[in-house]
C-alpha cells in the first residue's frame, strides 16, 4: 500500500472512532432502538477492522499514526458481539507489542475484555461488573491478589484509582 493509501486508512479508523463516541451513549440506552443503532455500528465497524487486519495485520502506530491505531483499538474494544475479531486482535496486537509495535496498556484492557466477554476470569481487572454498595467491582480476576502488580507492568494505574475516575449513577 502507498504512504497515501495509508493515510487514507488512517482517516477511515480515525472517522470510525469518532463515530463510535458519539454513539456510544447509546449503549446502554433505556431505548431498544438506540441500543440497536449501538450495535449494528459497533458491528459495522467490527467487520471493517476484520477485513483490515485481513489486508495488513495490527494497524500499528508506524503504519497509521498514533491516533489511528488508537481507534483501532477502541473498535476492536467495542466489538462485544464479534468475539473472534477480539480475539484476532489481541493475537495481533501481542505480535506488534513483541515487536516494541504496540501499547500493553491497551492490549491489557482488549485482552480484559475478549476473556469476559468469552466468560472467563480476566487479568487486569479492566472490566467493571457493576457497582456495589457505591463502588465499582470488576468481573471476577484470575489472580484478584495481584491485580495492581500486574497493572503496574502494563502502565496500568492501580484498581483504586481507576475505579475513582467512574461515576456512580
Amino acid at each position: 500500500m502507498t504512504q497515501h493509501g495509508f493515510a487514507a486508512l488512517a482517516a477511515e479508523l480515525t472517522s470510525m472512532a469518532e463515530a463510535d463516541h458519539r454513539a456510544s451513549a447509546f449503549a446502554n440506552s433505556d431505548y431498544p432502538a438506540e441500543q440497536l443503532a449501538w450495535r449494528r455500528l459497533t458491528a459495522h465497524h467490527g467487520d471493517r477492522l476484520d477485513q483490515i487486519m485481513d489486508e495488513h495485520g495490527w494497524p500499528t502506530a508506524e503504519l497509521v499514526g498514533e491516533d489511528a491505531a488508537r481507534s483501532a483499538w477502541l473498535i476492536a474494544q467495542h466489538a462485544d458481539r464479534q468475539l473472534e475479531v477480539q480475539r484476532r486482535a489481541v493475537q495481533l496486537m501481542e505480535r506488534a507489542a513483541a515487536s516494541g509495535s504496540g501499547g500493553a496498556r491497551e492490549l491489557a484492557f482488549l485482552r480484559d475484555r475478549a476473556l469476559v466477554n468469552d466468560g472467563r476470569k480476566q487479568i487486569y481487572g479492566t472490566q467493571i461488573a457493576g457497582v456495589k454498595d457505591g463502588s465499582p467491582v470488576p468481573w471476577p480476576c484470575e489472580e484478584p491478589e495481584r491485580v495492581d502488580e500486574l497493572r503496574a507492568e502494563v502502565g496500568i494505574e492501580p484498581f483504586a484509582e481507576y475505579v475513582a475516575k467512574f461515576p456512580l449513577s
